[in-house]
């Protein structure tokens, strides 16, 4: 993967571009990895978006490189790949921490000369539903130590980082205390509410649409939820139902939204 392909932390769910990164990385790899023009700019149409509007947030995924352009239409670019089977991973099998799992520690000292690095860092690892225990040291779930190994050195910042696992952190306060310092667990709720009100607002007659705005609102959350054990958050948690809905309806409508793919994409 190379850093210039479009990721999800840099489109945010809704927008023309982001629908249509969505339906790209759902459904170019089935259909072999090509799309006609007026394929593309279809079933864009099919989600609501004007077919000029569509055409401008194409060339901007071209300029991004997740499609390149192909004989009569456009390519998923390989170096995409990654990014998109990562993406399946988090997306498709969500993953929850349960009571005595390892956790992750990051410790990153980086030079004062390279302030940008640990801005992006920093972006990164809270994309990667990393917490902040303090200036340089986060907190992660242990199952994400591959992604996070994966994320140093695609950055250039492994040499500045060391990595520890432990199945007990002991932080001054309770452990559930600790978590709403090192995670903003109230905006990872409003991201909840959000994805919960969006799913009730779809129209599941039309399940193309209805499928590619399920994936689109959702996949940002289990990025940045990063699925903490239950009795470390308040009761009222939405994750769980949030969860459970996305299951519901992603099994009720992905094979009808797939085969209108096939049925209308030329």
């Amino acid at each position: 993967m190379t850093s210039s392909v479009l990721d999800d932390i840099d489109a945010r769910p809704g927008s023309t571009t982001s629908l249509l990164r969505t339906l790209i990385g759902l459904y170019l790899r089935p259909l072999g990895g090509t799309i006609s023009s007026g394929g593309l700019v279809g079933l864009a149409e099919d989600l609501g978006i004007p077919a000029a509007r569509a055409r401008t947030a194409i060339t901007r995924l071209k300029k991004h490189g997740l499609l390149l352009a192909a004989s009569g239409g456009y390519a998923l670019n390989p170096a995409a790949l990654p990014m998109l089977e990562r993406g399946d991973r988090r997306i498709f099998a969500v993953r929850t921490m349960r009571a005595g799992d390892e956790w992750m520690l990051v410790s990153a000292t980086i030079p004062e000369t390279r302030r940008d690095l640990r801005h992006q860092l920093r972006r990164r690892l809270q994309f990667l539903g990393a917490g902040a225990v303090s200036a340089g040291l986060w907190i992660l779930p242990g199952h994400l130590e591959t992604e996070a190994e994966e994320l140093l050195d695609e950055l250039g910042a492994r040499g500045f980082a060391t990595l520890f696992s432990t199945a007990d952190p002991r932080p001054a306060q309770p452990l559930a205390q600790a978590v709403t310092a090192w995670w903003d667990l109230e905006a990872l709720r409003a991201e909840h509410e959000q994805f919960l009100a969006s799913a009730a607002g779809l129209d599941l007659s039309a399940p193309f649409a209805a499928y590619v705005r399920l994936i689109d609102s959702w996949r940002v959350l289990p990025y940045i939820d990063p699925g903490l054990p239950s009795e470390l958050l308040p009761a009222d948690w939405p994750g769980t139902r949030s969860v459970a809905t996305f299951t519901r309806l992603s099994e009720r409508l992905a094979a009808d939204a797939l085969a209108h793919v096939r049925a209308t994409a030329r």
